[in-house]
């Protein structure tokens, strides 16, 4: 029968371009809602048009800074539960705190686990994310998540790429499954790198299993951070006679120097998706390729609106 409840589409200050398109996809306006700061830099925030009854998703990547955006989602969640919404919904393209989520030293938190139990306490009643880092913390919540996959925009300009005598490549042992997937629907080969972290800006990269010499070589993963691991990957392969090496991510980060690290790198190409906002610096990087998942989002917030299937999203 679909859902009755008018759908509105809100943004906090992650990234309104991201929740603009969105909306130009769905054809809707962008709700109306102030989120700013006190004097002393507390969060204020005040929601310009009535909300009662509708169907309300927020649209906010937990990107940097990823406490003020936090806690932005947060207030605004709190806020659309008081104003009386019929149901709210946290679109959270990418979910940050999520490579915290497990005890892996003495005495840590699990802080992908608090941020869920927060945004359930606030006021979410369901979460739409994407490419989480590790997927078993959909059950940290109590409430339906939807997780989406970047690889139909992903795969799909690759696709048109059409690099000859491709492999692609998982950066660690980690991301094999990843990597298998994406090499599947490519119907290219797959090979790895064993590496030893040192700490956690150091990595070293110890052996690469697979066949590489003489063919172009992707790397994927589901996030870039500070490039360490990307850059020396890249040297690497190039040392095993790969021809040209490119790299594709869901979530950009690029803290710190990363921009810098790639454009001076062996990597031809970082294709990553705008699920977090690119940087002033990666917008000057020839280096660095953004895609678009508006659409894949907004086609996940109709399903939802509608209740049906999001499964048709997956390829």
């Amino acid at each position: 029968m679909g859902n009755r409840n008018p759908l509105k589409i809100f943004s906090g200050n992650a990234h309104p371009a991201l929740a603009k398109e969105i909306c130009e996809h769905l054809q809707l306006e962008l709700g109306q809602a102030e989120v700013g700061r006190f004097p002393d830099g507390e969060v204020e925030v005040q929601i310009g048009e009535n909300v009662r009854g509708a169907d309300v998703f927020v649209v906010q990547p937990t990107s940097p800074p990823v406490n003020d955006h936090v806690m932005e989602l947060l207030f605004m969640l709190d806020a659309f539960r008081r104003a009386s919404a019929y149901r709210i919904t946290a679109v959270m393209p990418y979910y940050g705190y999520a490579r915290q989520d497990r005890k892996d030293r003495p005495r840590v938190p699990i802080s992908a686990k608090v941020v869920a139990d927060l945004l359930t306490t606030s006021g979410a009643n369901r979460v739409l994310t994407m490419d989480l880092h590790a997927g078993q913390i959909q059950g940290y919540f109590n409430i339906p998540v939807d997780h989406l996959y970047a690889t139909p925009v992903t795969v799909d300009y690759f696709r048109k790429l059409k690099l000859k005598n491709l492999t692609v490549i998982s950066p660690d042992m980690g991301g094999v499954e990843r990597a298998r997937s994406f090499a599947k629907k490519l119907r290219v080969p797959l090979a790895l790198i064993d590496k030893r972290r040192e700490n956690a800006d150091t990595v070293e990269v110890m052996n690469v299993i697979g066949d590489v010499a003489g063919r172009a070589a992707l790397l994927v993963d589901d996030m870039v951070d500070t490039g360490g691991t990307l850059v020396r990957a890249a040297e690497t392969l190039k040392e095993k006679g790969a021809e040209k090496v490119f790299a594709c991510c869901v979530h950009g980060v690029f803290a710190r120097d990363a921009v810098s690290r790639i454009c001076d790198s062996e990597l031809e190409l970082v294709v990553a998706t705008n699920s977090i906002p690119l940087s002033a610096a990666g917008q000057n990087c020839s280096r660095i390729k953004i895609l678009s998942v508006a659409k894949l989002l907004a086609e996940a917030i109709r399903s939802i609106h509608d209740e049906t299937s999001v499964s048709r999203l997956f390829i």
